[in-house]
Formats: structure tokens, sequence, C-alpha cells
């Protein structure tokens, strides 16, 4: 009897250093350390032309001379709050010699004209953020709100040069160039 309770007690004592041993080699934590994030998606706005020349044929008088092709003006954007609206502008940095032959013959901003994204043609007669005083147009006036300030849109522009207004159906034969300079401004 006495060795069943010497087994007994022994029984008990290892189950009890058993159970201390146990407690000890649980897990044990440190405190919490951070680190502070910063991340920056920088403000942007391009602007990019499918093409950087037209040619035309122009008839003497004639109200239609249209661009060997159109241009495509691609405006992306990523805006930071404050920003209202992204506006396209074509313009002319003269209005009276949008085109010239570098003798004094001079083709307007006024008798150069934009369809754009196959709306009406217009010239270039309106005073924009760019460019010569009625030299210009504006293609796109985006109005910027929280769903659209990382966006982008395009604009299609055929072309055309009206030579019936004023002097231009006296204009001399000569190879006549100009820049039409595509440009697009966020305002806040």
């Amino acid at each position: 009897m006495k060795t069943g309770k010497l087994l007994r007690i022994g029984a008990i004592a290892l189950g009890l250093a058993l159970a201390t041993t146990m407690a000890s080699a649980q897990a044990i934590n440190s405190g919490a350390q951070t680190i502070a994030l910063n991340a920056t998606l920088a403000e942007s706005l391009t602007l990019s032309l499918s093409a950087n020349s037209v040619n035309f044929t122009l008839a003497a008088g004639s109200a239609a001379n249209a661009g060997s092709t159109n241009i495509t003006a691609t405006t992306s954007w990523v805006l930071k709050p404050g920003r209202t609206a992204v506006g396209v502008y074509a313009y002319f940095a003269n209005a009276a010699s949008a085109l010239t032959d570098g003798a004094g013959d001079n083709i307007p901003s006024s008798a150069f004209f934009i369809a754009d994204n196959a709306g009406p043609s217009t010239a270039l007669t309106s005073t924009v953020a760019f460019g010569a005083a009625n030299g210009g147009m504006q293609l796109a006036n985006v109005a910027i709100n929280g769903a659209n300030k990382n966006s982008s849109r395009t604009d299609v522009m055929a072309f055309n040069i009206n030579l019936t207004g004023g002097a231009l159906p006296q204009l001399p034969a000569a190879t006549y160039t100009g820049t039409l300079n595509i440009q697009a401004q966020a305002t806040p």
C-alpha cells in the first residue's frame, strides 16, 4: 500500500511539474512598434497627338480646302482636390498670320477651321488661355468632380482653310506654313 501511495504522490508531483513547465512554454509578445507609410500620387496633365503635321492643297477662292488627315488629341490627367476644370485649346501665336508664305502674304486664323469630334467647323477667332488674341478656340471644357479626378478625353480634329473672305481669294501661288498649338490646362 505504501508503494501505491508513493506512486500516486509521485504521479501528482510529476503532473504538477509538467503543468508548471507547460505554463512557462506559452508565447510571450513584445509591444507593437509602428512604421509610418507615405505614398504620393503626383498630379499630372498630359496631351499627346496622333500626328504632328497636316497638309493642304489650296484652291484659290475656295471655301473647301480640307486637311490631308485628322489629328487625335488625347488629354489625360490625375488631379488633386480643388481642381474644377480641364480645358483643351487650339491656338496660333499670331491671329493675323496663322499661315504665311514669308513674303507678306498671310492666311489669318479666322480662315482656319476645326471640326472637333465631328461637330461644326469653327474658325479660330476666340481669345483663349494661350496664344494670340482672337487666334484660338476651346476644344473642350471638362468639369472636374470626384468621379473624374483621374481621367482622360479624346478630341478628333478635322481641318479646313476657307479662302473666300477678304483678300484671301487674291493670295498668290506659294507655300504657306504655320504652327497650330494644342494645349490643355487644369484650373483651380
